[in-house]
């Protein structure tokens, strides 16, 4: 069985490439205009959900960011070296590590906030808030379907 050339949907067109490969320009651009600070995309999710949560278990930042206990453990390894988050035990729960930001680690994220927030506003600009606004609301929906 052939299928027909112009059945075929451009690869450009189908929307997973599309998510994707904005998904990946948006990291790119993300990441160059965090490393000034010394972190990345990944990093400065943790520090958004410390920033709002502090302090809390190296777990709970893990669920929030649907990411795995090994993955997260290195990714606060290197924050913690940088002087950007400490770690302790729980005190309610010595199994446990609570994360916090360092005053450091309060200025990197309030500098990195600034640098995603100019570089949101830079990767939307072609298509305006209207459409930008547009955007979130129809990927939330399909997120919450």
């Amino acid at each position: 069985m052939s299928t027909e050339a112009s059945d075929a949907a451009d690869p450009h067109d189908v929307l997973g490439y599309l998510l994707k490969h904005a998904t990946l320009k948006f990291t790119a651009l993300t990441d160059a205009a965090l490393e000034p600070l010394g972190i990345d995309s990944k990093d400065f999710g943790a520090l958004r959900v410390l920033a709002r949560h502090e302090p809390t278990s190296q777990l709970q930042v893990a669920q929030t960011l649907g990411i795995d206990r090994t993955t997260m453990v290195a990714l606060l390894d290197v924050l913690e070296r940088e002087g950007i988050v400490t770690r302790r035990p729980d005190p309610a729960d010595r199994r446990r590590n609570v994360v916090e930001l360092t005053d450091h680690g309060v200025r990197t994220y309030d500098a990195a906030q600034t640098a995603y927030e100019e570089t949101e506003s830079a990767f939307l600009a072609a298509v305006g808030p209207d459409a930008a606004g547009q955007l979130r609301r129809t990927l939330r929906t399909l997120l919450e379907a």
